[in-house]
């Protein structure tokens, strides 16, 4: 009730009278009532005028499952949300109910997350209501083989969605690291549960930096935050609504082609590394060269220092570092 009333509240731009309100929502005024009056324990700030109605004129810094629900704009991502205070992992819990058939876009949130996993196994930790935690379960109807693009496809989509919200100088440093003025804001983890003919089910966990302050000693150099560029918190349940809402569009195009054809142009223009020196740390050996982009199936495409030669390289086995630094 309280996620359908707040979806109601923000449809209108003005006030809804309370009698709107039961008639929307099938509802007697008591139930009306008792949600507003729950909601404003929680922290929201809804005016009540009479003759008039009610208004949703501020919020508290959650991203709780009715927040989300009632700000979500898409159609099929999130349109199932287990949200947590507080979680072990997103993707793990993501994967225990890919397991028992939860649907596709089920999204799973949590405020405080304690044993996050980014790649090659490090862990990412994300402090109580400072940053963001979550994982988007899929079951795409592509070949396993396809499934490393969809990383990419949320790179793009996070970097867009800062960008489009905030006008910072954000890109991404391939394949995934969303970046800004050389330091990371975004980790994402891809995990897929599949045969050799077909996959089950995939996760994609994501975590965004946004209200942190400070970092450890080991990642200070590397890792910054939305608030310490803008200098100011952000909105969290804005910033993560409007990044599902952008990776439903570019995973739409992504799964009816079953590449990246279609916003190959769009990532290679936010990608930092394009026409840039690059370090491949392959372990068949390390070389050299000039990054000139990624290719429909979202290989980055390297113009070899010693050879000439225009390789491709793929994100599972090698790393991509500047020549003078992390990008």
């Amino acid at each position: 009730m309280r996620e359908k009333v707040l979806r109601a509240l923000r449809s209108t731009d003005g006030y809804v009278s309370g009698q709107e309100l039961c008639e929307r929502l099938g509802v007697s005024r008591t139930s009306v009532w008792k949600a507003i009056n729950s909601l404003r324990e929680d922290g929201y700030q809804i005016d009540a005028v009479p003759n008039r109605g009610y208004k949703v004129v501020g919020c508290p810094d959650t991203i709780a499952e009715e927040e989300i629900a009632s700000r979500l704009k898409t159609e099929r991502m999130g349109k199932k949300i287990c949200y947590f205070s507080i979680i072990d992992s997103t993707n793990q819990y993501a994967k225990r109910i890919g397991e028992d058939g939860a649907p596709d876009g089920t999204l799973v949130i949590a405020d405080e997350q304690t044993a996050g996993k980014g790649r090659s196994g490090r862990h990412w930790v994300t402090p109580p209501k400072t940053a963001i935690a979550f994982t988007l379960l899929l079951r795409p109807t592509l070949p396993p083989s396809h499934i490393s693009m969809v990383t990419l496809v949320m790179g793009l989509a996070v970097c867009n969605a800062v960008r489009q919200l905030y006008h910072l100088p954000v890109g991404i440093k391939w394949p995934n690291d969303v970046v800004i003025e050389g330091r990371k804001i975004c980790g994402i983890l891809t995990e897929m549960s599949a045969e050799m003919d077909g996959v089950h089910y995939i996760v994609i966990g994501v975590g965004i930096n946004t209200n942190l302050t400070a970092f450890p000693d080991e990642i200070r150099d590397v890792a910054t935050s939305l608030q310490l560029q803008l200098g100011h918190p952000v909105d969290r349940a804005e910033v993560l609504c409007r990044v599902i809402e952008l990776f439903e569009q570019y995973y739409d195009m992504f799964e009816k082609d079953g590449d990246l054809g279609q916003l190959q142009e769009t990532y290679n223009e936010e990608l930092l590394n394009l026409n840039e020196k690059v370090r491949v740390l392959d372990p068949k050996g390390e070389y050299t060269g000039t990054a000139l982009g990624i290719d429909p199936e979202g290989q980055l495409m390297v113009r070899r220092d010693d050879t000439e030669e225009i390789v491709k390289v793929w994100s599972g086995e090698v790393s991509v570092r500047g020549i003078y630094g992390y990008v």
